[in-house]
């Protein structure tokens, strides 16, 4: 190995690490505020990057599908909810109103632009629109209801939810591969090293996304909120802050990060219905080194799990992911250290 495959290596890792870091933070955000281990996060990497590939084909994609109906049974939970509590009809046709309005919007816009083959940055932000507001609708849906259920119930949750968004995948998109096009198909070299616009596009938005974020939790009363709920659920709920509110938010910025990060990663690779799993988990590689409370540490882990995953497809490409995940077991050992036992869970 020499100084050029080393930089090329250096930079595939840095482009895969930037996605992995947006997908460690999401992990983190949701872990923080819910203590749900939020393991279906790679679906909506896959998904926003077929839904995408769908709408370049000029078909509906799936996913519009499954949001009317995630939607649908969630204002019909509500609506018999607010029942059981003797609201009056008025107001509840009001609530599960808003609760479809969105959905049916967006369903209506894709059925319309699907066949119209819009730029590529139309359908990009159509998709967003798409899969963005499942990340509400699945909290809604699979986790309000055991919100103070014990950590464990909730990852059995998560691997239940997981098996259903890939099996539906699976029927909404076929076993077949997709890659999509470049955002920007510019190329610049410097010496061995040639840098795509893609790459760069990578770079920007995830820098972007993680200012965004932190402008978000820094300055907006809703960011400060789901910080207050992370730091305390019950203090949270003293004071006024609604928990079930601050749970639909994380999801649904998990849901948008995911969605981002399956339209930034689609040109690079063809992503498949049960892609987006493995990619999830390198993300929750990288946020198990910030202990999953850490934004730095898991930002700093996803960029060291990128140069790991680079540089060991070059060594031994066979063994590339059992490198990647073998890596979580010191890093288990030296916080379980760390920290000690602990007689009872808290």
């Amino acid at each position: 190995m020499d100084f050029s495959i080393a930089s090329i290596l250096m930079l595939d890792g840095a482009t895969n690490g930037a996605i992995y870091a947006l997908l460690a933070l999401a992990t983190v955000l949701v872990f923080a505020i819910t203590r749900v281990i939020f393991i279906p996060q790679g679906e909506y990497v896959a998904y926003g990057a077929l839904t995408l590939a769908m709408l370049q084909t000029g078909v509906v994609p799936g996913t519009v599908w499954l949001l009317l109906a995630l939607a649908v049974l969630a204002a019909v939970l509500d609506a018999a909810a607010a029942l059981r509590r003797g609201l009056d009809a008025t107001r509840i046709a009001i609530a599960a109103a808003q609760v479809i309005a969105w959905p049916v919007l967006v369903a209506l816009l894709s059925v319309w632009a699907a066949p119209r083959q819009l730029p590529l940055l139309w359908q990009s932000l159509l998709t967003l629109a798409i899969v963005t507001p499942l990340g509400p609708l699945v909290y809604r849906l699979a986790y309000e209801k055991l919100a103070d259920a014990t950590v464990l119930v909730l990852l059995i949750v998560s691997v239940g939810v997981h098996f259903a968004l890939t099996g539906l995948g699976l029927v909404f998109f076929g076993a077949e591969g997709f890659r999509n096009p470049s955002f920007w198909d510019a190329r610049f070299s410097a010496g061995a090293l040639t840098l795509s616009g893609q790459t760069l596009i990578i770079f920007m938005v995830s820098v972007a996304l993680m200012l965004a974020l932190f402008l978000f939790f820094e300055r907006t009363l809703r960011g400060k909120a789901l910080r207050a709920t992370a730091v305390n659920r019950l203090g949270a709920r003293l004071m006024g802050i609604s928990t079930s509110g601050a749970g639909r938010l994380s999801f649904g910025l998990a849901a948008f990060i995911g969605a981002l990060s399956g339209l930034l990663i689609g040109p690079t690779t063809t992503m498949f219905y049960d892609s987006g799993f493995l990619i999830g988990l390198k993300g929750f590689v990288a946020a198990i080194f910030g202990g999953l409370a850490s934004y730095p540490a898991a930002a700093l882990g996803a960029v060291f799990v990128g140069m790991l995953e680079s540089f060991g497809s070059f060594w031994a490409s066979a063994f590339k992911e059992v490198i990647v995940f073998t890596l979580i077991i010191p890093v288990l050992l030296w916080r379980s250290f760390q920290h000690g036992s602990q007689d009872e869970e808290e």
